[in-house]
């Protein structure tokens, strides 16, 4: 009985140690995050400022224009969402990298070379898409949007843009949350071509469905313009074509891998 007792705690041990571990490095991705919340809120005007920089230089920077909040605890919320959203974004990263500081010591080195690359990836595609929402396609459909401004005539009265705070927030997180995830494209199908899931010949055979595909999600997720749709689609299709060569290069490389063992075992 206490041989079977010593192994049962034996086999015990190495499993409170790895849940001792994935929360130490929990605790230290939400200890980092309650710090960037923290800051983000402290800063959280500045941040909204930057937010605001595609809308102000289409209106140029003195033209009196202003943004409205319309209840009186909308502007708190509005800053608590921003802080929010801006700690998550920093966090990323840094959770990423416990994440593979926890599962890397697990791993073989073979595997370890062909996952870490992927690690790297996430955030970088993440930032460029977040980077490409924001340089390129926000100042397009904004100035798209502002074009149904008029200033009326004698007998009309003139519309204007009087943005909510919240509104345009919630429209900047969207965009920005949905090209960066839409960046991720290659690292999904790179994880699902390693698990066997799926291959290079099986993407290009459904090509045409994954055009119509991806124009359809860009429609869901973008505002209602061609501009955002097209921005986001368009990119996404190269992403997806990169995808199938980076699949066939991994396929390549792992059957001359296998080649070279069967030489060998021969």
């Amino acid at each position: 009985m206490s041989a079977a007792a010593n192994t049962q705690n034996v086999d015990k041990a190495p499993l409170l140690t790895h849940l001792m571990e994935l929360r130490r490095r929990l605790l230290y991705c939400f200890a980092f995050f309650a710090l960037m919340f923290g800051v983000s809120y402290f800063f959280a005007e500045q941040i909204y400022q930057v937010l605001q920089q595609p809308l102000l230089q289409i209106f140029g920077p003195n033209s009196g224009r202003r943004m409205i909040y319309t209840g009186l605890h909308e502007a708190f919320f509005t800053y608590l969402k921003l802080a929010f959203f801006s700690a998550t974004f920093c966090t990323l990263p840094i959770a990423l990298i416990q994440v593979w500081k926890f599962i890397a010591p697990g791993m073989y080195q073979n595997e370890q070379k062909a996952l870490s690359p992927l690690f790297i990836a996430t955030p970088v595609l993440f930032v460029l898409g977040s980077a490409l929402a924001f340089y390129v396609v926000m100042p397009l459909a904004w100035e798209f949007f502002i074009s149904f401004e008029s200033l009326g005539q004698r007998d009309g009265i003139s519309v204007e843009l009087e943005a909510k705070m919240s509104e345009y927030l919630a429209l900047v997180i969207r965009l920005i949350l949905a090209f960066g995830l839409c960046f991720e494209l290659p690292v999904f199908l790179l994880v699902l071509a390693k698990a066997g899931v799926i291959d290079a010949n099986m993407l290009k055979e459904y090509r045409r469905h994954a055009i119509v595909v991806v124009f359809f999600i860009a429609a869901l997720i973008t505002p209602p313009d061609l501009i955002s749709q097209i921005a986001l689609g368009v990119p996404i299709l190269l992403l997806y074509e990169l995808s199938i060569i980076l699949i066939q290069r991994t396929q390549s490389d792992k059957e001359q891998t296998l080649r070279k063992q069967m030489d060998q075992s021969i």
